[in-house]
């Protein structure tokens, strides 16, 4: 139990730390390998939990795509570092006054939290062998309980994905980008050139 108790601890300490260095590193590369580090000890926080698949899928998922599909991402958009600290003092009042509202949100959440009464009876009942797997129970309570929630969780990923859609779409001077409707729309009289050549002579 000791060990347990020093495990939990020890791993949400390092997650809080790895959040936090997620916010606050300067370097958009750096960000990412601590959120990689966070996705790690959020995985065995879930081991502890007793929620095997759901660490899996952390790690598999998570660490081993997104998190890495960001830090490519990020490696390629070459990120102007001095561009974002000049817009930083601009949008402070609007963050500040978007962190004031979630921690007002937050404060109301956990002053009307309370434990369930039955739950404290069902986490000293012993183990059943014929109750639900892991991952069944997980995708029943997902797609009932939770199914508004599961919903929004994917509208984000997909304004995310938008997101850097448009990052990597947009346009930087002195780079060449293709026009596909100049070139699907080109005549061509305007880009081919018949010249008959006089045998010996060649083009003057």
């Amino acid at each position: 139990m000791i060990v347990a108790s020093l495990a939990f601890y020890l791993f949400s300490l390092m997650a809080v730390v790895g959040a936090l260095n997620v916010i606050f590193q300067r370097n958009p590369v750096h960000s990412v390998l601590w959120l990689i580090f966070t996705f790690f000890n959020a995985a065995a926080l879930f081991v502890l939990l007793g929620a095997e698949f759901v660490a899996m899928i952390l790690v598999v998922v998570y660490v081993g795509a997104v998190a890495v599909l960001f830090l490519f991402v990020v490696m390629m958009l070459d990120i102007n570092i001095i561009m974002i600290r000049e817009g930083f003092l601009k949008y402070l009042p609007v963050g500040a006054l978007i962190g004031v509202i979630l921690l007002v949100e937050l404060a109301v959440v956990f002053g009307g939290w309370t434990m369930a009464p039955q739950a404290e009876a069902l986490r000293v009942l012993p183990t059943n062998p014929d109750q639900l797997t892991n991952t069944e129970a997980l995708g029943r309570v997902m797609y009932t309980d939770y199914a508004y929630v599961f919903q929004a969780a994917g509208l984000v990923l997909l304004v995310a994905m938008i997101g850097a859609i448009v990052l990597t779409m947009r346009r930087r001077p002195g780079v060449r980008k293709q026009k596909i409707s100049e070139q699907v729309n080109r005549d061509a009289k305007d880009t081919v050139v018949m010249v008959q050549v006089e045998s010996g002579k060649g083009l003057s």
